[in-house]
């Protein structure tokens, strides 16, 4: 029972992050296109009373005509709408999945022992210092001198995301360690909302009621923040669909992985960003590109002969039984799971021989089956699997 209420609340809370999470990125979107496709005021009038930039456009059948103060309103309208629930509501919906998924199931997708021996408290533990020091980091790193200097500031930055891949991947199973490092980066956005924009926007209001000049270093901290977040996006939406990808995380050097694709996706924002504004560039996509097909050609599995002895059905059967059936099977006998992981059911010899490519990829090429090793799976086992496989293969 325990179980089927951990699914539902999984399947419950992940359709919410996904609902708030669009909605959080489909506006942070809008609002730099539209901060991006600005033209000067063509009325005078509107130039007189503070308006900074205008935009028009068409939508849905009807005309909009935007128009963004250079500072403020002389006199603020009684309707003012924000933007900062869809950013909460995707924070709080991302962490309690976290919580349930990599942090109630530590032992299967948090912690790896062939990678680091630890207990589930500690793992947690350490996993949630990583969360809020790095919010703290990049929010001292902002507020230093460097935080003037965007060329510097993005340097350091990268050398620091770097240092996050490459210790989240040193002290958690891969799957566990990308979407920590997915949470670090997603913890920093909401923070710059929560801690920065909305505050900053607070005062900026308060002032133009009291009739007070706003203060423009309010506006420009949350511009910064705000642009900040629209380079994290790709790579944070990367993450939350890596656990899909066992090639990436489960490979020897997953953190420099983790990094070239996450730069890419930064770059490829970049690209349009600067796309909104008028000029681009192609060669940040171009370098993307590159990146992408870097990491596929060094990933790419490598054919070999197979070799030792040759394998009987009976061996692989085995094998299956005791290392993969508890949790594939039509009647999971391992408690995490009530139904077989992905619908793969391994109970017979049909339904083996119709799964050898994903057998093999899982547990010989990718090495993520057993979640964990957790059935204890040896070298010796693996290499009948990979060894009956390449007799398929050659057939």
């Amino acid at each position: 029972m325990e179980a089927f209420i951990v699914d539902w609340l999984n399947l419950l809370v992940r359709w919410v992050h996904f609902i708030t999470g669009v909605a959080w990125i489909g506006a942070s979107f809008y609002f730099i296109w539209l901060d991006n496709h600005l033209e000067a005021p063509k009325l005078p009038a509107d130039d007189e009373k503070g308006v900074g930039g205008e935009l028009w456009s068409v939508h849905g059948g009807g005309f909009y005509h935007a128009q963004k103060y250079r500072v403020a309103p002389n006199k603020l309208p009684e309707t003012l709408h924000w933007f900062k629930w869809e950013a909460y509501s995707t924070w709080l919906s991302g962490m309690l999945l976290l919580i349930l998924v990599y942090w109630y199931g530590a032992e299967l997708y948090l912690i790896d022992p062939a990678v680091a021996e630890m207990s589930s408290t500690v793992a947690i533990g350490i996993a949630a210092a990583f969360i809020v020091g790095g919010w703290l980091i990049y929010d001292l790193l902002c507020k230093s001198p460097l935080g003037g200097n965007e060329k510097a500031f993005s340097v350091v930055l990268f050398a620091l995301v770097v240092m996050l891949a490459w210790g989240l991947c040193q002290l958690f199973g891969g799957r566990g360690a990308y979407i920590h490092f997915g949470a670090v980066l997603g913890t920093i956005m909401v923070a710059n909302v929560l801690v920065v924009i909305i505050p900053g926007q607070r005062r900026m209001v308060e002032a133009a009621e009291q009739g007070n000049t706003p203060d423009p270093g309010d506006g420009i901290k949350a511009k910064q923040r705000s642009v900040h977040n629209t380079y994290f996006t790709l790579p944070v939406l990367f993450v939350m669909t890596s656990h899909h990808y066992a090639m990436t995380y489960s490979h020897e050097y997953n953190w420099v992985i983790l990094i070239a694709i996450a730069l890419a996706g930064a770059l490829i924002r970049v690209y349009f960003v600067a796309r909104h504004a008028g000029k681009a560039s192609l060669v940040p996509v171009i370098i993307a590109v590159l990146l992408l097909l870097g990491v596929a050609a060094a990933i790419a599995p490598r054919a070999s002969a197979a070799s030792g002895k040759s394998v009987s059905f009976d061996q692989v059967r085995t094998v299956i039984q005791d290392r993969c059936a508890t949790c594939h099977s039509s009647e999971p006998t391992f408690p995490a799971f009530l139904v077989a992981p992905g619908g793969v059911e391994l109970d017979n010899d049909a339904q083996i021989v119709a799964e050898a490519l994903r057998i093999h990829q899982q547990t010989v090429v990718t090495r993520v089956m057993p979640i964990s090793n957790l059935t204890g799976i040896s070298e010796e086992e693996r290499d009948v699997i990979d060894r009956w496989y390449k007799s398929i293969e050659a057939q």
